[in-house]
């Protein structure tokens, strides 16, 4: 199944039933007067989170959902039946924004719990509701109101305690598989990761939690280049982020550049996610002599201004990984007893998160509206070199 985490829907609530326009006719009874009754209410369109869906992608194929419209009124003063709701189900941790006034509608984080997001068009007035003493026979009525048509956009953010960060290759998918029942595909060769994977860490009773692995990011991915920046936005609603460097690169670059433009990448992006707790740790350091690593260690503190502390682990063999998640297990306990206790705490990570949310629409629609214009240029012919525009439309494809 393709991992989907983002689209865009129409949800159209169902219209109002019209009032009835009759009057009483029945044997011996002159002048029965109005018994016009009202129509149905429209039908609303509501969201709900689904912990069984892991995905948009159905979305991509039924852009539409409209709800039932109320039936019209009838006499006897018979009120229309009200038209049924629409719920539709989407994956925990989606965010729905209104497409045309961009406002954040909803962050469905919990299951169960619907939202509306179109409401249902009010019903018509039956000729019964325009009786008074002075106008005994009236023959007016009201149509339904329309229900609220709205565009929305769906977008998925993983909900994960820790989140892996790094390049390409740097061990994040050996990393899940070793502390978790996760099995993401691991190979000598980088993107084998192309979608997130979540892997669940157990530690004992009561002591676990939920480990983000995305796809590794490269210089100039705020450019679109490899993968880009599409799945970095599953980070942002993590506890901590866990930065993998590899100690011993297959291209043979220096693990502290590659450190460094990690860390500017994730900055450009989004200048919250990068003030995000992040830890630093130090991987396949059993392929390096102790001497080499302990100077990798030390020019990385000097590179990044590292004041915390690096955890030295090798993922394949499991070497250091136990003592990393117990660490990660202790923080991550301490952080759910904070938000539970202290409300001032929880008001400021609400309020983080929704500044982080806000950057990260900006950063993904101004990286859109560059890539329309880039477009715009091709169709105009405005490249100079036909060879900048196959290599920009290559990455476009990949995006």
């Amino acid at each position: 199944m393709k991992f989907v985490d983002e689209a865009e829907i129409v949800a159209e609530a169902g219209k109002g039933g019209s009032g009835a326009l009759s009057f009483r006719r029945e044997k011996y009874i002159e002048r029965g007067g109005p018994d016009g009754g009202d129509g149905g209410h429209g039908g609303s369109v509501y969201l709900q989170a689904d912990a069984s869906l892991n995905t948009l992608v159905d979305f991509r194929f039924q852009p539409r959902y409209r709800a039932q419209t109320g039936a019209p009124g009838a006499g006897r003063n018979c009120t229309g039946r009200g038209g049924d709701d629409l719920i539709v189900k989407v994956p925990i941790g989606t965010t729905v924004i209104d497409v045309d006034t961009e406002e954040l509608i909803a962050d469905l984080r919990n299951a169960d719990e619907p939202v509306m997001v179109a409401k249902g068009g009010f019903h018509g007035l039956g000729n019964t509701r325009f009786k008074t003493s002075t106008n005994r026979a009236p023959r007016k009525t009201t149509k339904g109101t329309p229900g609220e048509v709205r565009k929305l956009q769906l977008q998925l953010r993983l909900v994960a305690d820790v989140g892996l960060l790094g390049l390409p290759n740097a061990g994040k998918s050996t990393l899940i598989r070793s502390v978790s029942a996760a099995t993401p595909k691991v190979a000598n060769y980088p993107f084998t990761t192309l979608v997130p994977n979540l892997g669940v860490v157990s530690l004992g009773m009561e002591r676990s939690f939920v480990m983000a692995d995305i796809p590794g990011l490269i210089e100039g991915a705020s450019e679109g280049a490899g993968l880009g920046f599409r799945f970095l936005k599953h980070l942002s609603r993590t506890r901590l982020l866990l930065h993998l460097v590899d100690v011993l690169p297959m291209d043979q670059e220096d693990p502290v550049e590659n450190a460094v433009k990690i860390a500017a990448e994730l900055g450009k992006f989004s200048p919250t996610l990068a003030a995000k707790d992040r830890w630093l740790v130090l991987n396949k350091i059993d392929l390096i002599e102790p001497e080499a690593l302990a100077e990798i260690k030390q020019r990385i503190r000097d590179a990044l201004n590292w004041q915390g502390k690096i955890y030295e682990i090798s993922g394949i063999n499991n070497l250091g990984c136990e003592a990393l998640c117990n660490d990660l297990m202790d923080e991550i306990i301490e952080h759910r007893e904070k938000l539970l206790a202290d409300e001032d705490y929880a008001a400021a990570q609400e309020s983080l998160e929704a500044e982080m949310a806000f950057e990260i629409r900006r950063t993904i629609e101004n990286s859109k509206a560059s890539r329309r214009a880039l477009r715009e240029q091709q169709e105009a012919g405005d490249f100079d070199d036909l060879d900048d525009w196959d290599d920009w439309d290559d990455e476009e494809d990949e995006l």
